[in-house]
C-alpha cells in the first residue's frame, strides 16, 4: 500500500494557499469560523489524496474549498428554522464616538461589510459563482465544474448575482442623519415615549432578535414600539457603536461580559430593520470591544 501522506513540498504549497482559501471561504460563507472549518476540511481531504494525482494544487484546493462552501450554503438553505436570512453577519463592532462627518474613517470598511449583507441574499450558486469569478478570477469552466453545471450556466449565475449586488451596492451606512434617527429612537425608548418611537420607525419595520432559544422576528412599528424594552436597556447601559458599518449600540453586564449588540438600518429617515444579538454564546465568540 503506497504512502499518500502529504510531503513537505505539498504541506508548504498548502500553507502558501491558506490565506487565499480562507478568503474565498469567508466571502462565500460570511463567517470567519466557518471559513477556518472549510480550510481544515480541505487539509483533511488533501491528506487523503495521492499528491501525484494533483496537477495544479492551487486549482485543486480552490475547487475543494468551493465545493465544501457550496455544501454548507445549501445546508443552510435547507434548514429554514435556522433563520439564516435574519441573522446578523459576522459581527464587526467598533465603538463610535460620533466623529465629525469628514472624520468618519471607520465607514471606509462599511462598503465591504454591506457587500457581505447583500451576498447573504443571493442563492448558493449565485453567491459562489460571483465570489469565485468577480473576486478571485476563477474561470467559469472551473466554476461550472464545482457547481455541476455548464460554463454558460455558471456565467448566467454570476451575471444574475452581479446585477443584484449592483442594485444594492450603496450601503445604508452610519452617517450623521442615520445616527440622529437611532439616537432619537433610543431616547424615546428610554423615556417610554411611544409616539416618539412611532415617528422614527418605518411602518413595516422588522425587529430580529438572536437569542439562545433561536431567532425571533417582530414585524410592524406598533409591535416593535411596544416591545422596545431591549433598546431602552441598551440605551441606558450601552455605548454607541458601528455594527457591520451600521449605527448601533453595544452594552455590557456588570462583570464586563457583553449583554447585547444592536444594529439599525435607516432608510429615508426611518428605521427599517433592527437586528439584536443577545445570545451570550454568540456574543462570546465575537471580537467585541471592552467596556468603556
Amino acid at each position: 500500500m503506497s504512502d499518500t501522506r502529504p510531503t513537505e513540498h505539498v504541506v508548504a504549497a498548502f500553507e502558501s494557499q491558506r490565506d487565499r482559501m480562507r478568503a474565498v471561504a469567508y466571502r462565500v460563507l460570511g463567517s470567519h469560523a466557518d471559513a477556518e472549518d472549510v480550510v481544515q476540511e480541505a487539509w483533511l481531504r488533501l491528506s487523503r489524496q495521492d499528491p501525484d494525482t494533483i496537477n495544479n494544487l492551487a486549482g485543486w484546493l480552490t475547487t475543494v474549498v468551493g465545493r465544501i462552501s457550496l455544501d454548507i450554503l445549501r445546508s443552510r438553505q435547507s434548514r429554514p428554522e435556522a433563520s439564516w436570512d435574519d441573522r446578523l453577519p459576522e459581527l464587526v463592532v467598533t465603538l463610535d464616538d460620533a466623529p465629525a462627518p469628514d472624520e468618519d474613517v471607520e465607514l471606509a470598511d462599511s462598503v465591504g461589510l454591506a457587500l457581505m449583507v447583500v451576498l447573504d441574499s443571493l442563492r448558493p450558486g449565485e453567491r459562489l459563482a460571483f465570489v469565485l469569478h468577480d473576486m478571485f478570477a476563477v474561470p467559469f469552466d472551473e466554476i461550472g465544474q464545482i457547481l455541476g453545471k455548464s460554463t454558460d450556466a455558471a456565467k448566467t449565475l454570476a451575471s444574475r448575482a452581479r446585477r443584484k449586488v449592483q442594485a444594492n451596492e450603496r450601503p445604508p451606512g452610519a452617517g450623521p442623519e442615520q445616527r440622529a434617527v437611532v439616537h432619537a429612537f433610543l431616547a424615546a425608548s428610554r423615556d417610554g415615549d411611544f409616539e416618539g418611537l412611532l415617528r422614527v420607525l418605518d411602518p413595516e419595520v422588522k425587529l430580529t432578535v438572536d437569542t439562545p432559544a433561536g431567532v425571533f422576528v417582530t414585524l410592524g412599528a406598533t409591535e416593535v414600539a411596544a416591545g422596545a424594552k431591549l433598546s431602552a436597556s441598551a440605551a441606558t447601559l450601552g455605548h454607541s457603536a458601528l455594527v457591520n458599518g451600521l449605527p448601533g449600540v453595544i452594552s455590557w453586564n456588570q462583570d464586563g461580559t457583553p449583554l447585547s449588540v444592536l444594529a439599525f438600518t435607516v432608510t429615508d429617515g426611518r428605521i427599517t430593520h433592527i437586528q439584536a444579538v443577545v445570545d451570550p454564546a454568540k456574543l462570546a465568540l465575537a471580537d467585541l470591544p471592552a467596556p468603556v
